[in-house]
């Protein structure tokens, strides 16, 4: 068995930061991920433009360069890479984590690679930075397990004359539907509120509703999916229940983190935002030896911490557990 000072349970963003810091104060430390480095970035629309400029994804003190104003996918992956080679971190991929044995001092980290080989490692200190992308929300209808319902939009070329349907009104679901009617799929948008949400991006907001407006895309608002079948999908809408032909539904709802799994490890929740405990000057848990990084500290609250803020994690945990070793 492998032994370190401190586990990295996920390679995120956050979780590299974690890394970089307890590196720099002379702690050991492994970093395990169930998919690729920074998986959940990998697994974001092929053409996406993050909301933000390069230097609030910076960790590590390195500079990020981008060709323009916003970086893209692909420059963000490219960053993290370079930052991951930089700073020499041990890194091991595609290795599921299934649960954390042991106490403060004591743990030992339990993880199955890709080849189904099992695989452990013991440290004094565990920190979960798992995020929250890998647990879509659910509809909760009949015909959701169908093939042609997707979680998580990649790219729209694949949809190409067909008939789509999204479930969602922020910022992924419009990006969405504009990148799948610019392919040429026939789009049309469904949601339980009354418009596209508020939040959503300046520069999207007025093109979505314009192409709604427009009749390029149908819209159902206060209206929710109610069936799902082969080749329909049925909604209720202010008007009654309407089918509606169909050979895709993009259920872009959301996504939330892995809450199950904290409880697991003995990490409580508030019951009424599901934030877990922790103390708010180590980010330790309850769970004594445990600390939480990134999303995970906010709970069902996905929308408060991003990587421009969950980076910072990484400098106050590698502090707290320096000063414990």
């Amino acid at each position: 068995m492998d032994r370190f000072d401190v586990v990295v349970c996920g390679a995120g963003p956050t979780g590299l930061a974690c890394g970089i810091e307890l590196k720099r104060r002379g702690v050991s430390v492994v970093l395990i991920d169930k998919g690729c480095v920074v998986n959940s970035l990998y697994n974001y629309p092929t053409n996406m433009v993050f909301f933000t400029t390069p230097e609030l994804l910076e960790i590590g003190d390195i500079p990020m360069t981008s060709l323009n104003d916003k970086p893209v996918r692909t420059e963000a992956l490219k960053y993290y890479r370079r930052v991951a080679d930089l700073y020499k971190l041990d890194i091991r991929q595609y290795q599921h984590v299934s649960h954390v044995s042991g106490s403060d001092g004591a743990f030992v980290t339990h993880a199955t690679d890709i080849d189904g080989h099992k695989r452990e490692y013991g440290s004094k200190k565990v920190i979960f930075s798992t995020g929250y992308y890998d647990v879509p929300n659910m509809l909760n209808v009949p015909g959701e397990n169908l093939p042609k319902v997707i979680h998580y939009y990649k790219e729209a070329h694949p949809y190409y004359n067909q008939d789509v349907l999204v479930v969602g009104a922020k910022n992924s679901a419009a990006i969405g539907a504009l990148e799948l009617l610019w392919t040429g799929a026939r789009v049309t948008m469904v949601h339980r509120g009354p418009g596209i949400h508020q939040n959503v991006k300046y520069w999207i907001k007025p093109n979505i509703e314009n192409r709604i407006k427009s009749g390029e895309i149908g819209a159902f608002f206060n209206s929710k999916v109610i069936r799902i079948d082969e080749a329909t999908v049925t909604i209720q809408t202010p008007d009654g229940e309407k089918t509606l032909k169909n050979d895709f539904v993009f259920a872009m709802i959301g996504y939330r983190p892995d809450l199950t799994f904290l409880e697991a490890h003995g990490i409580r929740l508030d019951p009424a935002t599901q934030r877990p405990y922790t103390n708010p000057e180590t980010l330790e848990s309850d769970s004594k030896g445990i600390y939480l990084a990134g999303v995970l500290v906010a709970g069902m609250h996905t929308n408060e911490i991003f990587i421009e803020n969950g980076r910072f994690h990484g400098k106050i945990i590698a502090e707290a557990i320096r000063a414990q070793l």
